[in-house]
């Protein structure tokens, strides 16, 4: 995944990623947060570091999820007024969750650029599997649950006001 062609601009930036399980979001996620000024907040890590022993399933997942968000917003807005860019690694599957961080853009006054992972099924689920086989990611996801996730998924689309960078 080249960087190269994500420049900073004089205002902070919210990074947003968009893509399947394993399709890439934390790799990508991890370069651009090494850019000057700029942070990586990850949902996986303050889920693991908050709810691990409670998330047992995918509505599990759905309620701390939530809650996280809830706790996030502010603490975002202020990081991105604050003057820092910020790596929102948390999933833009859907465009609900999109509206979700639209609402933080919108509020901090930053700008946005979102990365959207366009990787195939197939190469997601070996990824996956080679993922869940080195256990050094928070989570493992089986095939089922990567189907039952998949399902909900949302591709960005322009209307939706974000800058959309595409990575295929």
């Amino acid at each position: 995944m080249d960087t190269a062609t994500v420049t900073t601009s004089e205002k902070p930036s919210l990074h947003l990623l968009c893509g399947k399980i394993a399709s890439g979001k934390s790799t990508l996620s991890a370069k651009l947060g090494s850019l000057p000024g700029t942070i990586i907040v990850s949902e996986d890590h303050w889920l693991a570091a908050l709810f691990a022993n409670e998330m047992l399933s995918i509505s599990d997942y759905v309620q701390y999820s939530s809650r996280l968000r809830n706790a996030m917003k502010p603490h975002l807005v202020s990081l991105l007024k604050a003057g820092l860019s910020v790596v929102l690694d948390f999933p833009a599957n859907t465009q609900t969750n999109r509206e979700w961080m639209m609402s933080i853009i919108k509020e901090s006054g930053a700008s946005n650029r979102l990365h959207y992972l366009k990787v195939s099924d197939e190469v997601c689920k070996s990824r996956l599997r080679a993922r869940n086989a080195e256990g050094g990611h928070e989570f493992a996801a089986s095939d089922q649950q990567f189907e039952t996730i998949t399902r909900y998924f949302e591709e960005p689309t322009a209307d939706e006001g974000f800058d959309i960078i595409e990575y295929s």
